[in-house]
């Protein structure tokens, strides 16, 4: 019975952490959601800039409040410029990945600015996630393995449209870099552990439902949804587990990888020293 107990306890503390570590993404996806079924918009104020002052406001009160540290806001202001230069390739009227269909007057080209926040909110969990669970690593790879690693990401994200697309090979090169490092993330009292490329393929799940979730809202659509809705194609988890690979990294970069020591005959996980 104590082991039961235990588990329960543990279970219900990942579920209202997690929740804690995603309420940027979830308040952005509460008001994507929102304003499709409440459209009180027009000419003078367009859903995206809503979307968008709304999505400041709320950075504004996380930081007043103390909900977010100025280190994570960083990770979020990262990803926003990042995030936006992809969008303003990948929306071009060359290239066509996919497109927002309503009017913006906060935008770039054809991409309305509340667009950085969705990925800012990826980087903005990941950021929280770490604090929040007090994460630890066991095999984590040179630093130097990891950034050359999401380089080649992101520069895929670019030239897979020109030239040979590099996702499989990349995925490959995500397990041959992370295949033997165990994230230790902790609930209560000690420390779990899953394997990071593991973590990242379930939150790139997550990420995926919540991309059906924007599409169906009309945020932004792909090519052949403007006739009719229908689900993101499965394989798109690929490109989102590779996001999450370079979103993980750039976290990294600020919150530096602590090494946790192995497991004790006990059976917990004890902390080791700052790299």
């Amino acid at each position: 019975m104590e082991g039961m107990r235990v588990v329960l306890k543990e279970f219900w503390l990942f579920g209202i952490k997690q929740a804690s570590a995603s309420i940027f993404g979830g308040y952005l996806l509460a008001l994507i959601l929102l304003t499709k079924f409440w459209d009180p918009f027009d000419e003078q104020f367009y859903r995206y800039d809503f979307l968008f002052v709304a999505a400041v406001a709320f950075q504004v009160a996380l930081l007043v409040f103390r909900l977010e540290s100025l280190r994570e806001a960083a990770v979020i202001l990262i990803f926003h410029i990042v995030a936006t230069a992809m969008e303003l390739f990948k929306t071009s009227d060359a290239i066509g990945s996919w497109h927002y269909p309503g009017d913006a007057v906060i935008r770039l080209g054809n991409v309305p600015l509340f667009a950085g926040f969705m990925y800012s909110a990826v980087g903005s969990y990941i950021a929280r996630v770490w604090r929040i669970f007090d994460f630890r690593f066991t095999h984590y790879p040179p630093v130097w393995t990891t950034v050359i690693l999401v380089l080649l990401i992101y520069m895929n994200f670019f030239t897979h449209h020109f030239w040979i697309d590099l996702r499989y090979p990349l995925l490959l090169g995500t397990l041959a870099v992370f295949g033997r490092t165990r994230i230790h993330f902790k609930m209560d009292q000690v420390h779990r552990w899953m394997p990071l490329v593991l973590g990242c393929f379930l939150v790139a799940t997550f990420i995926w439902f919540a991309e059906n979730l924007a599409t169906y809202s009309h945020i932004w659509l792909y090519p052949g949804q403007e006739q009719g809705w229908h689900m993101v194609p499965i394989s798109k988890l690929i490109a989102w587990y590779l996001l999450m690979m370079l979103s993980f990294v750039l976290v990294s970069l600020v919150r530096l990888p602590i090494p946790a020591m192995e497991e004790s005959p006990r059976g917990t996980i004890g902390i080791g020293p700052r790299r």
